[in-house]
């Protein structure tokens, strides 16, 4: 039986000091997912939580008790890293400030709003030599490893991929930004990030049709393999729908996320995080690769769009 981040018990002990993470954000993938996971330790502290609207994040906090921040840098003077749920544009700005503050970076996906400010982010991580690391959930679930080293052994000529659901249609994921730039930026960096590490790293990427209502992708991969993606969150489904198909001279390799507990992520991600803050080096899955992605995506965005 899976636990959730607020329940689980490591494996094995947590041998050293709880990383003390000051949280910038207050909607809702912040309560839900970040503030839940953070103050659930061991190997993290909840150490308190800034937003624009102080009463938000007073909210969030109280939840998890823990304080408000009253400023940004009354946030990052109380703490060892800090974690971003903020839109793309806010997040590229504040963790630039927290890089050169010395902080570690927990970071949402995509790194920014658009490629100049994504690099501004990944090269401030590189000047200051500071951990960081990418939200890119799926790739902390038992199963999307297990797919990746299988992936590995294998050659393929093709794949067929697709991230559906309808959060755009209302509630409370239906937010501003999400809304402005549709899919691409929210949905897109999972499965290229995916795509680009299960069939061969993707050389070029052209994206078709509105990433506010429905978004195809064609990626070029470095081994002649050709791979689609299909990107809506604009479309009623009964819950959300990952699913990636590798086709080859072998037999057919799919990945689906229908089947899986997605709590099975959170702790994983928050001890690897922990892990190399303390230990001082950044799993692959950093700023740098937020920079790979975030190249792909600029490349995708239809010329219309």
């Amino acid at each position: 039986m899976s636990q959730s981040p607020a329940t689980s018990t490591p494996s094995d002990a947590w041998p050293y000091p709880p990383v003390r993470v000051g949280l910038v954000g207050a909607g809702p993938w912040a309560r839900t997912m970040h503030a839940r996971m953070l103050a659930a330790g061991p190997e993290t502290t909840l150490t308190g939580v800034w937003a624009r609207r102080f009463e938000a994040a007073a909210e969030v906090a109280g939840a998890y008790g823990t304080t408000a921040a009253g400023s940004f840098e009354e946030l990052l003077d109380g703490c060892d890293a800090v974690a971003f749920a903020v839109p793309p544009a806010v997040q590229a700005s504040l963790a630039v400030h927290a890089a050169k503050a010395g902080k570690a970076l927990l970071l949402e996906k995509p790194l920014g709003a658009d490629l100049a400010a994504a690099r501004t982010v990944a090269d401030a991580v590189a000047e200051h030599g500071v951990v960081s690391q990418l939200v890119l959930t799926k790739r902390y679930h038992p199963a999307t490893r297990a797919f990746l080293a299988e992936a590995a052994g294998r050659e393929f000529t093709g794949a067929r991929s697709c991230y559906l659901h309808g959060a755009f249609l209302g509630g409370e994921f239906a937010t501003s930004w999400r809304l402005e730039h549709g899919a691409l930026l929210d949905l897109g960096p999972h499965l290229l990030d995916l795509l680009d590490s299960a069939v061969a790293p993707i050389v070029s990427v052209r994206g078709t049709g509105d990433p506010r209502r429905w978004i195809e992708l064609t990626c070029e991969h470095e081994n002649g393999a050709v791979s689609q993606a299909s990107l809506s969150g604009s479309v009623r489904l009964p819950g959300a729908r990952t699913r990636i198909e590798l086709f080859g001279a072998g037999e057919e390799l799919v990945y689906d996320t229908a089947g899986i507990d997605h709590e099975e992520c959170w702790p994983v991600l928050r001890r690897e995080f922990a892990d190399a803050v303390r230990t001082g080096r950044s799993t692959g899955i950093d700023a740098a690769r937020g920079l790979r992605i975030q190249r792909l995506l600029d490349q995708a965005r239809p010329q219309a769009a």
